[in-house]
């Protein structure tokens, strides 16, 4: 790619400036608990959350959010499935399980754990900003009490907390500062920022993480951060970037972005830039079931134009574009038709560039489709399809096409 790009990206990711990277990124897979928040997903069954798992697996996903077992009895025993699964297949995840700030919250993935043995790490959350305090009727006394319950209990059942302010992109500092720094003084390991309404901008991330890494220093304990980020205002994976950038350790997201309003952060595009960063190396060829996962099990459509993935990522019947790759194809360099009118190469994911015929298209297009379906280009059958495209308007099927074409041969 290097041949022919000229990178203004550089090497310092999205925001221009990069935090060094002594390790690389980590990933925390949230679908299978935030993400079937959604209003418009269906639960999937047991054994296709045991497949989700192996695929997570598989992709190099390092985290897994396994449910909220206080959420109910069927989402108890789906996590104790699950944290069985990981055990029993040796799977290189580490799970997690949310809990709010409430005994009644952590003794579940408390007893779940004891019989997987699992050592699930507990996400104990909290809201912190001021319209959330205002809302619940809370003061920074009962937050930070909250705080220093929830921790502790954890850490005497001698489980791995990763500690969660909800809407932390709307917090103030010095409530953040207390509460973090109160969390680790009880035994976090974690801590995590939670963009709850995806309000934040990439260049609020920056500034946000900045501050909690000085906020974790200043404790001199090695916590690590997370990044927790939703769409509502579509900025979602611009910040789990530039949250990166600047020195988040794990980032979160689910496949296809599916949860609660509009989405979380979508880990498989996550996971896409990553690879164009050179932050990855995991084969990524298992990307397209990933989401189609989705598809299938919680019965929501990957949209038609969604990056990578969507049926029309890779298909083109404007004339000029169609043109560009054809002359990239009689070079004969699949390196080159992967990118000449595409950031993201098709083949990394085992998908093509695809040329249709409809009414933005060329010459181009016609001659191309009429070589791949086995015609000689002349000027009759080139004219055809032509005067079917431009009347048309859509891209025109295969049938189509064909019919017409039989027409003109008709004896």
């Amino acid at each position: 790619m290097e041949r022919w790009v000229y990178n203004w990206n550089g090497s310092e990711g999205i925001t221009g400036e990069s935090a060094p990277r002594p390790c690389p990124i980590e990933l925390d897979d949230e679908t299978l608990r935030d993400g079937l928040q959604s209003p418009s997903a269906k639960n999937p069954p047991l054994q296709a959350k045991r497949d989700f798992l192996h695929l997570l697996a598989a992709l190099g996903v390092h985290a897994v959010d396994i449910g909220q077992p206080a959420s109910g009895p069927h989402v108890t025993e789906d996590a104790l499935y699950l944290a069985k699964e990981i055990v029993r297949s040796k799977l290189p995840l580490e799970a997690n399980c949310a809990a709010r700030t409430v005994s009644g919250d952590i003794r579940p993935i408390i007893d779940i754990s004891q019989k997987a043995g699992l050592p699930i790490t507990v996400a104990t959350f909290i809201g912190s900003s001021p319209v959330r305090q205002y809302a619940e009727g809370w003061d920074l006394d009962f937050l930070l009490k909250a705080t220093r319950d929830s921790v502790s209990e954890v850490r005497a059942a001698g489980l791995p907390v990763m500690f969660v302010t909800e809407d932390t992109t709307r917090a103030r500092p010095e409530v953040l500062s207390e509460l973090y720094s109160a969390a680790i003084g009880c035994g976090a390991s974690r801590i995590c920022v939670a963009d709850t309404v995806g309000f934040c901008t990439p260049a609020g991330a920056r500034r946000l993480v900045a501050f909690l890494k000085d906020v974790i220093a200043k404790t001199g304990a090695e916590a690590k951060l997370d990044w927790h980020g939703h769409m509502d205002r579509g900025l979602g994976l611009a910040t789990a970037l530039a949250a990166m950038d600047a020195g988040a350790d794990r980032l979160h997201g689910s496949a296809l972005g599916l949860g609660e309003r509009v989405g979380n952060t979508p880990l498989d595009l996550i996971m896409v830039n990553l690879k164009l960063q050179g932050l990855w190396e995991g084969d990524l060829s298992r990307l397209p079931e990933y989401v189609e996962w989705v598809a299938r099990w919680a019965g929501v459509p990957i949209p038609i134009d969604y990056p990578v993935f969507g049926r029309d990522a890779y298909r083109t019947g404007t004339g000029i574009h169609a043109a560009a790759i054809l002359k990239a194809l009689r070079k004969g360099d699949q390196d080159l038709v992967d990118i000449v009118y595409s950031s993201v190469p098709a083949s990394w994911f085992g998908k093509h560039q695809t040329i249709e015929v409809g009414p933005m298209s060329g010459e181009s297009n016609m001659v191309y489709w009429l070589k791949q379906h086995g015609f000689e280009p002349t000027t009759n059958r080139v004219a055809v399809v032509r005067k079917l495209a431009k009347e048309s308007d859509h891209m025109l099927s295969d049938d189509e096409i064909g019919d017409a074409l039989a027409r003109l041969e008709r004896p």
